[in-house]
């Protein structure tokens, strides 16, 4: 059997076939684009936030860490306030208010004389004129919070007053004068004008107190506080007020009755 010898001129045509890549589909599945969306939404709103905040905090950022700070500091414990020293103090300011004054004119003679022996050899008079007054009242400074009470609401109070007393008795030396001043016969009375004057004054004080006195100025400063003090209090909110006055002692008045 002969072997057959393959002709080379007569080629075979072998047709190598290539796998071609598998294109994919344009068309996505609606659910994961819809995944998608919803991630690159998130995305950009949570940065946005950042930026927002970023730029908030660039802002007001020392308020910030003000606020910061005061809420990490522990907060003092509240303080109450007692409504009786609040009261004495608003009382205080009116204290010159509660003033009662009298004013009068006083004329005072003095004298002073000379003598040889037991003989009066000249005398020396002076007449004076004083012009003075006469300030009394209640000294709101003594005021104490044993003298205050307030009731639990804070709607009611009472209020007990110092005694009223003789502030002061001054003399109004530009309308004072001395109205007369005489050394006797031949001038032979002593020449003591300013001892007289300062006699005059002393005197002058004395009387205008005693007439200031006796028309009851001690009961009209009483008065006058109770009046003031009250409005006040009052005007300050409170429904119900009680003023106490109390009786004058050991005062200028009387050491002169």
């Amino acid at each position: 059997m002969k072997s057959r010898i393959p002709d080379p001129s007569r080629r075979r045509s072998v047709r190598i076939r290539r796998d071609r890549p598998t294109r994919r589909s344009p068309h996505r599945s609606p659910i994961i684009k819809g995944f998608q969306l919803l991630a690159i939404a998130t995305t950009g709103g949570a940065i946005m936030l950042a930026s927002l905040a970023g730029l908030a905090f660039l802002r007001s950022g020392s308020r910030f860490m003000e606020g910061v700070k005061v809420a990490l500091t522990p907060q003092p414990p509240e303080q109450t306030v007692d409504i009786r020293t609040v009261v004495i103090k608003q009382v205080r300011e009116v204290s010159e208010l509660t003033t009662a004054v009298f004013t009068m004119e006083a004329v005072v003679p003095t004298q002073s004389s000379r003598k040889l022996g037991e003989f009066t050899i000249g005398e020396t008079s002076l007449l004076y004129v004083a012009y003075g007054e006469v300030r009394a009242g209640v000294d709101l400074e003594d005021l104490t919070t044993a003298d205050v009470t307030a009731s639990e609401t804070g709607r009611s109070i009472k209020l007990v007053l110092p005694a009223p007393r003789i502030l002061g008795t001054e003399l109004d030396v530009d309308r004072s004068n001395v109205y007369d001043y005489s050394r006797g016969l031949f001038n032979l009375g002593p020449d003591t004008a300013p001892e007289l004057q300062e006699l005059a004054q002393k005197e002058a004080k004395l009387k205008i107190e005693q007439a200031a006195c006796e028309q009851d100025i001690l009961g009209q400063a009483n008065d006058r506080a109770e009046l003031v003090v009250t409005r006040l209090l009052q005007s300050a909110g409170f429904e119900e007020v009680t003023v106490e006055t109390a009786p004058a002692a050991n005062t200028a008045c009387e050491a002169l009755s």
